[in-house]
């Protein structure tokens, strides 16, 4: 679709925006599921479509409200969120994680207020506070400069545990990429929501409860951030770009983890995989996104 072409989307005479949730999980953190799932439950002004996909898992003991939806196996991450966005109905979709949860009751009306008062978004990530009163990693403010994590900019990667999206934006740009399984989709869905002519957003004044975890608890991190490095440059990035954005990643990891040698030897044969393996098709950003993403701060290759 051409930049800039997208419409903003809203069906006449609707009084209440209506929302498609869509909660992923492994029916592993119960008491954290509910909580977000009451929390979406509890927001005033919308009309709700709500859905609990189990990756893997008979989703059960769900509040009153939630839909089901199981899946037989672990698809991963993103594909389960796609799964979920199928078979909900709205015109705006809201992902959230199963350990997230949104503390104040207008949070969806305020996020799409935002969209409302600026046409120019298609995507919008509210900022991330651990409910416990711990520090708040530096990653959940998605952008290089971090600065004030209550201060509000265009963002061109996002934290994936609670988004919001316009539904004709997600249809647009083709969902979370399914591939990926875990680790940079959120890059993804990000550039390409430049790549429709539309802008990603960091919300500060819009606040997720989330708790304040290393990712690299799981076993297979380090690997596939490489890996899907090198993916998401082959699948949106033009070819001469591609080895600039993973070169620049690779001198970045060296200069974090030069004392970390193993994890650098893992790291470097994701890069090898990601180069040598098949990441599904490429839809390549065009120029004029590029150099909108330029001007806006942050050109991708870096």
């Amino acid at each position: 679709m051409t930049p800039g072409t997208l419409r903003r989307h809203a069906l006449p005479g609707r009084e209440r925006p209506r929302v498609g949730v869509v909660s992923l999980s492994q029916g592993t953190r119960p008491d954290d599921l509910r909580r977000g799932l009451e929390s979406v439950l509890a927001q005033h002004d919308v009309e709700l479509d709500v859905v609990c996909v189990g990756n893997g898992w008979d989703p059960t003991d769900l509040p009153e409200g939630v839909r089901s939806l199981a899946l037989p196996e672990n698809i991963g991450i993103p594909a389960g969120r796609n799964a979920g966005a199928e078979v909900v109905e709205g015109d705006y979709l809201f992902f959230l994680d199963d350990d997230a949860s949104i503390p104040s009751e207008t949070f969806l009306r305020d996020a799409i207020a935002l969209f409302g008062a600026d046409p120019s978004l298609g995507l919008v990530q509210p900022r991330v506070v651990d409910p416990t009163g711990a520090a708040s990693p530096l990653r959940w403010v998605p952008r290089i400069r971090k600065g004030d994590a209550g201060a509000s900019s265009p963002v061109f990667s996002v934290w994936e545990g609670a988004v919001v999206v316009p539904t004709d934006v997600y249809r647009a740009v083709g969902g979370w990429g399914a591939p990926y399984f875990y680790a940079h989709e959120g890059i993804e869905l990000a550039w390409r929501v430049w790549d429709a002519g539309r802008r990603a957003w960091y919300a500060g004044e819009l606040v997720a409860h989330h708790p304040a975890i290393d990712p690299a608890r799981h076993s297979e991190y380090v690997r596939l951030n490489a890996r899907n490095r090198v993916w998401l440059a082959r699948r949106n990035l033009p070819a001469v770009l591609r080895p600039l954005y993973v070169g620049s990643w690779a001198a970045i990891q060296t200069a974090r983890w030069w004392h970390r040698p193993r994890q650098l030897r893992v790291w470097f044969a994701g890069i090898r995989e990601g180069w040598t393996t098949d990441c599904g098709p490429a839809r390549p950003m065009g120029w004029l996104t590029i150099g909108r993403m330029t001007l806006a701060g942050r050109p991708p290759v870096v």
